[in-house]
């Protein structure tokens, strides 16, 4: 009878650490951080954090539709960077010495978030159309369209008369955006909880948005049982498209500036945060509170290591291990459930 009692508490034990041990990791993490350097605990860096995350969330996000569809998609970091140049060349004031358009009426703050966020979509209808139509393996579709991207976006940014020159001269509405705050919390963080909540009651609450689990967990099931597979992947990339361009515009309002040369390697984190925050790889699981945790992992990681003089190159390394730890309890729990 003891001994039975016994099994079953190590084995509560053992699922609460293969559940919970990258959030006892990035815990400790906090802690050692905190030892060596007591500031690290405080409301302004906190605030930081949650800041440089917004924009990362949102890409992460998007990211973990295409995951849970069961695709991949390798385009996000480059549409980031392409919408951050198309949103910045139409916030510029009329009186900037180096205006993208130089007859272009200074516009209201809504028209550059909706074009980054309209060009997003369409290169997600693209890969979609790539992926579900033509039945592209959705690695090399969304490669070819993270070269297209970013080609695109040199030869727009290369344009006269701004020549590659960075973008700048931003209309106050525009940049206030990304530095602003309403009751000292800044608009950057609201935006993203509102996004990452409008997100969660999409994916458990709609039928869209279970049938998108459905595709990712076994397509040829789905297409079987009435799903629209087609339409399912079409709204899918279309979506995390939106959610890329709108990161993009976000990112040129909070650095005040963009450039062809943003949103670089933008989806390989964004992968990595939805792996680490539980998705699975092989489509159909993941949730929004895991994503969101996965982007805050790595970017306690990220300042945590440099907001105590560690090099940044020990980032890459931390990262690594931390990919190959939750990606080994992944397939254990996967495994310890079959």
């Amino acid at each position: 009878m003891n001994i039975k009692s016994l099994d079953i508490k190590n084995f509560n034990i053992k699922k609460f650490l293969m559940n919970y041990a990258l959030y006892i990791i990035m815990l400790l993490m906090i802690i050692i951080i905190a030892c060596i350097s007591p500031k690290f605990l405080s409301l302004r860096v906190l605030r930081d954090i949650l800041t440089q995350s917004s924009t990362r969330i949102l890409v992460a996000l998007g990211c973990m539709f295409i995951i849970v569809s069961g695709s991949a998609d390798l385009s996000g970091g480059r549409v980031v960077g392409l919408t951050a140049v198309v949103a910045g060349s139409l916030a510029q004031q009329a009186t900037y010495y180096n205006k993208f358009w130089p007859n272009l009426p200074e516009l209201p703050v809504i028209v550059p978030i909706l074009a980054a966020m309209l060009v997003g979509l369409g290169i997600g209808a693209i890969n979609g159309y790539t992926v579900a139509k033509l039945k592209v393996p959705a690695f090399l579709a969304t490669l070819g369209t993270q070269m297209i991207a970013f080609g695109v976006n040199c030869l727009y940014f290369n344009k006269a008369p701004n020549n590659s020159q960075p973008l700048g001269g931003f209309l106050k509405s525009f940049s206030e955006v990304g530095t602003g705050s309403m009751f000292g919390i800044p608009y950057l963080i609201i935006i993203a909880v509102g996004a990452a909540v409008i997100v969660w009651i999409f994916q458990t609450k709609t039928c869209l948005g279970k049938e998108i689990f459905a595709v990712g967990g076994n397509a040829e099931a789905a297409r079987v049982s009435g799903i629209n597979v087609f339409k399912t992947l079409m709204i899918t990339f279309m979506i995390a498209g939106s959610l890329y361009g709108l990161a993009g515009c976000l990112e040129a309002t909070r650095t005040g500036s963009a450039s062809s040369s943003y949103g670089l390697a933008y989806e390989l984190d964004a992968i990595a945060s939805c792996i680490v925050g539980g998705c699975s790889a092989s489509g159909g699981v993941g949730s929004v509170p895991g994503v969101v945790m996965g982007v805050l992992i790595f970017n306690v990681i990220n300042y945590g290591l440099t907001f105590i003089g560690l090099s940044s190159y020990w980032q890459y390394v931390v990262k690594g291990l931390i990919i190959i730890v939750a990606i080994a309890v992944d397939v254990r729990k996967y495994s310890s459930n079959h």
